[in-house]
């Protein structure tokens, strides 16, 4: 898995590209949380079951239909007002891709059994074919260890380098906006 830090700065940076009424502290946050949802399933290790179940790390919780339900059941649960609008929609679409990020990320580590996409009706687990960042090891004992450290160095090159390009183009536009509303 990349790690919650690049998880999370995903997801953070993702949520620049939105408009302002919806690019609030509350909606960045609860976008984080998406993004580090799925590693809900490291806590089946605790219970006996192994990673290659579906219920394992990786399995039900890292799909896409998982990443759609935690979209609706944010809106639902914090949004309701907005439930079948255009806010609504694009609030849901903005905690599902959060979550989704974490697919893509993950899909992209070096280690690992693959990650259940299109779980639960196909619980095959894939790779993207470009896998560039260092798997993240479990645990927190033991993320800062040589291994940690190359982890974030891999995730800063993969993940916060584009992310700092989104939210400086994001930065940007917000700014040539400003400056022809004045004009």
């Amino acid at each position: 898995m990349a790690s919650l830090f690049g998880h999370a700065f995903a997801a953070s940076s993702l949520g620049m590209v939105f408009p302002a009424e919806i690019k609030t502290y509350k909606v960045i946050l609860l976008g984080i949380i998406c993004s580090v949802l799925p590693d809900i399933d490291v806590l089946a290790f605790n219970f006996g079951i192994p990673y290659e179940n579906i219920w394992g790390h990786r399995g039900i919780t890292h799909s896409l239909f998982f990443s759609l339900l935690t979209g609706i059941l944010l809106v639902v649960l914090f949004y309701k007002k907005y439930l079948a609008s255009k806010t609504g929609y694009i609030l849901c679409f903005y905690f599902f891709i959060c979550s989704a990020s974490h697919i893509i990320l993950d899909a992209m580590t070096t280690g690992g059994l693959g990650v259940a996409v299109f779980a639960p009706f196909d619980n095959q687990r894939y790779f993207l074919p470009f896998r560039p960042i260092k798997v993240s090891p479990i645990g927190i004992e033991n993320f800062f260890t040589e291994r940690g450290l190359n982890v974030i160095k891999s995730e800063l090159i993969w993940i916060g380098i584009p992310g700092f390009i989104v939210i400086t183009i994001s930065l940007i536009k917000t700014l040539f906006k400003k400056s022809n509303a004045k004009t």
